[in-house]
């Protein structure tokens, strides 16, 4: 097959191991620098994107994405978000905090009136019921779902009593303030192995209400359920052309979320470096083998090859051990994300399962691979030019002076 004169030279140039056995063990460990590098950037960042992602479905399942709130004399129910882009469900809340206790002691918590026909269907805890639904919270019957670590940590199983403690709502008796109450039945238990599985309480709606003495027309918010989480901005801008306020699952999560994202990429910008090193390695062995094949360069020169075709020799021979350490790389990363559970188990190593033990969530992300390839080739081909500009500066009369 023909192939330009550059690339043959290059080639046998890059491939070559018997005229110094230093310069082919500096090409060596570039190319497996780079590919370590690339493997480890990979597996990381899928990981990473997995546990980014576990969050967002188990934390963000409980904390409501948006929040619209509604100006006093106006009807919630009245008011629909159906049309605006990136809301899939919508549905009347109350969100208030309070206390729980049983016979085994009493926790705070962050007690939601829900509306369970659409939080069934619309949000993952319906998904995730161990005992009864979310249906089951029927309207003046006083019950609850609890997650099944709070159900743990107060002794509390299906039917059985707790009293609910608003904090909001008080008033002044005999023996001074009185926090409004009541005795609530467990119809249901969740389990979404998130950190707000102690800390959850639902209930139907109209008895939030009347737990904190109240109507539910006054204290409803709008729940939305967006495709996207993360693309909430987009909605909170629509909203408020629309002249509604809201508050959105950032002013709850946010600082869990930030820090996730900057741990990814300090990771990254790490892992990065690595890359980088190998990558520059084969400048040392590029300017070997430019100081060793002065002699061939000179020749090629004298017999008419032009310094453009002489500088493709080396930029070739730089970016064929980039191309082959980006190879390895990106193959033995998809291999070891796709494989990584079962090294784990097999290598009986103490890491931390997801809740329901089917192993360590990786993401991988194609678009994520495509700008690690493209870095590593743009870092191989920088690392070439220096030698390939040293490559055609070579005099021709001082190289072939002592032959």
């Amino acid at each position: 097959m023909f192939y330009p004169v550059s690339a043959f030279i290059g080639l046998r140039y890059a491939k070559a191991s018997k005229g110094s056995h230093f310069i082919a063990f500096i090409n060596f460990f570039s190319v497996a620098g780079i590919a370590l590098g690339l493997m480890a950037l990979i597996t990381v960042l899928s990981v990473m994107n997995g546990f980014e992602g576990e969050l967002k479905l188990r934390n963000l399942g409980i904390t409501p994405h948006i929040l619209v709130q509604h100006k006093p004399g106006v009807d919630p129910s009245s008011t629909t978000f159906d049309g605006v882009e990136g809301v899939v469900a919508s549905a009347l809340q109350i969100d208030a905090e309070g206390i729980i206790q049983s016979s085994a002691g009493l926790t705070g918590v962050m007690f939601q009136g829900i509306q369970p026909d659409v939080m069934q269907q619309s949000s993952i805890i319906g998904q995730n019921m161990l005992i009864g639904q979310l249906t089951d919270l029927a309207k003046g019957e006083y019950g609850i779902v609890i997650g099944y670590a709070l159900s743990n940590k107060l002794r509390l199983r299906i039917g059985e009593s707790a009293r609910l403690i608003s904090s909001e709502n008080s008033y002044f008796g005999p023996f001074g303030r009185i926090y409004s109450q009541r005795v609530f039945r467990v119809v249901g238990i969740f389990d979404l192995g998130s950190a707000l599985d102690d800390k959850a309480v639902f209930m139907h709606i109209d008895d939030a209400a009347r737990l904190m003495r109240s109507q539910t027309s006054k204290l409803a918010q709008t729940r939305l359920f967006l495709d996207d989480a993360f693309e909430y901005k987009s909605v909170v801008k629509t909203l408020e052309s629309l002249g509604y306020s809201s508050t959105n699952w950032r002013d709850q999560q946010g600082v869990l979320f930030d820090a996730v994202k900057m741990e990814k990429n300090m990771m990254s910008l790490m892992l990065l470096l690595i890359i980088s090193v190998a990558a520059f390695n084969i400048v040392s062995a590029l300017v070997m083998v430019v100081s060793e094949k002065q002699g061939d360069i000179a020749i090629l020169l004298t017999q008419g090859m032009t310094r453009t075709k002489i500088m493709g020799i080396f930029l070739f021979n730089g970016i064929y051990n980039g191309i082959k350490g980006t190879v390895i790389g990106v193959v033995a990363g998809v291999l070891l994300v796709s494989q990584i559970n079962n090294l784990i188990q097999l290598l009986n190593l103490p890491v931390f399962l997801s809740p329901e033990g089917q192993g360590v969530p990786t993401d991988l992300q194609w678009q994520q691979v495509l700008f690690l390839i493209a870095t590593s080739l743009i870092l191989c081909f920088l690392a070439s030019l220096y030698p390939a500009y040293r490559a055609v500066r070579v005099n021709p009369a001082d190289a072939l002076k002592y032959e």
